[in-house]
């Protein structure tokens, strides 16, 4: 018998997501859609967003589950289909090929961070992200990162 021992106290995660073809710009074109799919998904399944930077074709982003929650992968789950629904049918159909599982790619990359020192790595990790893809000069000019400014945060979940 497996048994799974659930956190007792809130913990922090690192999580890059990808689209299911490198160097498409969906991210950002439908940003609004994603938005409104991690809203969706916050309010029936809480968590805190510590950061967030959505790029072109992948997202990093920082999370703080409540104490006794574990299920990220549910989470994820809502957030990409509620994403990949929320498409217009034709953008759906022309960046999936029938060999392609869907928009995205299957799973996640997670890191659970350990200390504030992992966390001070993974925060920069996530806001130079648009810098060291070349989007940008400085992380604050890119819009859709929750460190261009503090409203943006809210805006992204």
């Amino acid at each position: 018998m497996t048994y799974r021992i659930r956190p007792a106290a809130p913990h922090t995660h690192y999580f890059t997501v990808a689209l299911h073809r490198p160097g498409d710009d969906l991210l950002v074109l439908e940003i609004e859609r994603l938005r409104h799919a991690v809203r969706l998904t916050r309010a029936e399944r809480p968590f805190q967003i510590a950061a967030w930077v959505v790029m072109p074709d992948h997202l990093h982003t920082i999370w703080t589950l409540p104490a006794g929650e574990d299920d990220v992968a549910g989470r994820w789950r809502l957030i990409k289909a509620r994403f990949s629904a929320s498409l217009p049918l034709d953008a759906r159909k022309s960046r999936v090929s029938r060999a392609a599982q869907g928009v995205w790619q299957r799973g996640f990359w997670q890191h659970r961070i350990g200390d504030a020192a992992d966390l001070a790595l993974h925060m920069r990790s996530c806001q130079m992200d648009p810098v060291r893809h070349g989007l940008v000069d400085v992380p604050e000019a890119w819009p859709y990162s929750s460190f261009r400014s503090p409203v943006s945060l809210q805006r992204v979940g």
